[in-house]
């Protein structure tokens, strides 16, 4: 049903926005066309390095960052864990980590100010 409202959304020209392991929600979203809305998007979300980093990348079913990239995402992360860093790629955008939120939170108003 997520999935569903923010597609509806996105296609109605609105912002989809995740950060950190969020953007786990954005992985199977399809648009009408049947194409995935990370298909060959700018994408971020937390990493690999991250992960391991807090001993979860043995634990959590899958990596974010492989999976993004797996869904055709053009995923890119800040040089250095747990620096903020988000992507906006027109009405997507994301955050790689939880440091990421406040900057993330800009972006969107950002946008919805048309600025």
């Amino acid at each position: 049903a997520l999935q569903e409202l923010a597609r509806k959304i996105y296609e109605k020209g609105g912002i989809v926005a995740a950060v950190c392991h969020g953007v786990v929600g954005l992985l199977n979203i399809k648009l009408s066309n049947n194409c995935l809305l990370l298909k060959d998007r700018k994408v971020t979300g937390f990493s690999n390095i991250e992960e391991k980093l807090v001993e979860l990348n043995d634990v959590v079913p899958f990596l974010t960052e492989i999976e993004l990239v797996g869904r055709g995402g053009n995923y890119s992360k800040h040089d250095e864990p747990w620096k903020p860093y988000v992507v906006d790629d027109d009405r997507l955008i994301t955050g790689q980590n939880p440091a990421s939120t406040a900057m993330l939170a800009e972006a969107v108003l950002k946008k919805l100010k048309g600025s």
